[in-house]
């Protein structure tokens, strides 16, 4: 990774648009979403809505992901989820929360979460991550993953993989009975066998109707994740782990979140829902 450039900002494309007959979700055109004051156990119907969105949202990551290669801009990636999220009846979650601009988040190297997609061209060598979320049905389903372009360093690869391997060890640790920190637990002990950072300040999720229900899940092991983890509970685990620290700095566009040290960072996702033994993945294609 010697000599590689850190990220800079580029240039925003104009806003896509989204077909007028695709449901918006209630906060676009708002500073914030209404507070969510629902239940975080769903019913069966809530869940196999979800089941749909974060199918929809899985397929246009996956065909984003296809584009990924040395040349590419990431808002070409951006185009390319909006289409097919549009095309299959659903809204992007991100475009217009919060005045995000667009329809999924790309973050490159050393960007934690949130990138914005923009001209920014991707170089052989360089990781990214696709962050996707589709709202169908009422509902939200929100998935991540993090990819090589083109020949990538083995710190790198490395870091991936196991940041791939460290959501599947806290999805199987979820249960019923137990509390949420046993998730962060299982990627925390995880992560420090590699000497990797977990972030702390952006976590995982209750979703549901509501793209963030209040339901918070560390990827640390929190002594204040005392909530306990029954059956229905729909939330998303995204554990954030970075080859030096957990500290972030923020962009002057208010979203995109940077390692301190500038070092590299990789990020997975999945949207669950808890089952009587375990834990159901909703954001399969």
């Amino acid at each position: 990774m010697s000599g590689q450039s850190l990220l800079v900002p580029g240039e925003l494309s104009p806003t896509r648009s989204v077909p007028g007959n695709i449901r918006r979700p209630e906060y676009v055109g708002k500073p914030a979403p209404t507070p969510y004051k629902g239940p975080e156990i769903q019913t069966p119907e809530t869940v196999e809505a979800m089941r749909l969105a974060g199918r929809i949202a899985a397929r246009a990551m996956e065909e984003a992901a296809k584009a990924i290669a040395p040349g590419v801009t990431t808002d070409e990636l951006d185009r390319i989820a909006h289409d097919y999220m549009c095309d299959h009846g659903a809204y992007p979650s991100t475009l217009g929360y919060r005045s995000f601009p667009k329809s999924l988040c790309t973050s490159v190297n050393e960007v934690i979460c949130h990138g914005i997609p923009d001209s920014t061209v991707l170089k052989d060598g360089d990781i990214i991550n696709l962050d996707v979320t589709a709202y169908i049905g009422g509902v939200h389903g929100d998935n991540n993953a993090t990819y090589l372009v083109g020949d990538v360093d083995e710190e790198s690869r490395l870091l991936v993989e196991r940041t791939r391997e460290s959501l599947k060890r806290a999805i199987n640790a979820v249960r019923p009975g137990r509390q949420i920190n046993i998730i962060g637990r299982v990627i925390e002990s995880y992560a420090k066998r590699f000497g990797y950072g977990v972030v702390r300040d952006f976590t995982g999720h209750g979703i549901n109707s509501s793209f963030h229900s209040g339901l918070i899940i560390p990827h640390y092991d929190s002594p204040h994740a005392t909530t306990v983890i029954q059956p229905g509970m729909t939330f998303t685990i995204e554990p954030m782990l970075t080859l030096g620290t957990h500290e972030y700095d923020l962009w002057d566009d208010g979203w995109t979140v940077v390692t301190k040290d500038r070092k590299r960072t990789a990020q997975f996702e999945h949207t669950l829902v808890v089952t009587e033994s375990g834990a159901d993945i909703l954001t399969l294609p």
